[in-house]
């Protein structure tokens, strides 16, 4: 069951901070994982519901669609970012979505101060960007293994090749 109904989802960092702070006095744990989630699919699905696993509240940091361009180039994201904020809020493993314009999400996590931090386990942990601040918090971080062998890029191939026949 979601902690809050869908209009409160979408959240500015400051609000996530006072909502995480409440939380956190209500000893519930508060766990982060961020992404672009550019046309989300069932590995996306999966992911945010192992996270979740991981505490009470999970709050995920969604690359604006500047962030996205910066990181994956001007051919991305397909899906802009309000209409990708409108889907993962939708999920009901996902308690908060908070947009960022930087290439990571450090401002996040040092505002959150989450007790639990998330990445793919294609990320060494001493990469993952605010690993070592959350630790020093008292908190941990998890690394969570993809389940499906797919990703957002290789849809977009895929598509490319049934109707263009090629990339």
């Amino acid at each position: 069951m979601s902690t809050v109904n869908m209009a409160n989802k979408i959240v500015t960092l400051d609000e996530m901070c006072r909502l995480a702070d409440g939380y956190k006095t209500l000893g519930r744990t508060v766990v982060f994982t961020n992404g672009c989630f550019d046309i989300l699919h069932a590995g996306h699905v999966a992911y945010l519901e192992k996270a979740k696993s991981f505490g009470d509240v999970l709050v995920l940091g969604l690359n604006s669609d500047l962030s996205v361009r910066q990181i994956k180039g001007d051919r991305r994201p397909v899906i802009c970012q309000a209409q990708r904020a409108r889907v993962v809020a939708a999920l009901s493993c996902v308690d908060h979505v908070v947009l960022f314009d930087a290439p990571d999400p450090e401002a996040l996590i040092r505002g959150i101060v989450p007790q639990v931090l998330v990445k793919g386990a294609d990320w060494p942990e001493d990469k993952i960007i605010g690993a070592e601040f959350v630790k020093g918090c008292g908190g941990r971080v998890e690394r969570v293994a993809f389940e499906e062998d797919i990703s957002t890029s290789k849809i977009i191939e895929r598509i490319g090749q049934k109707f263009y026949g090629g990339s």
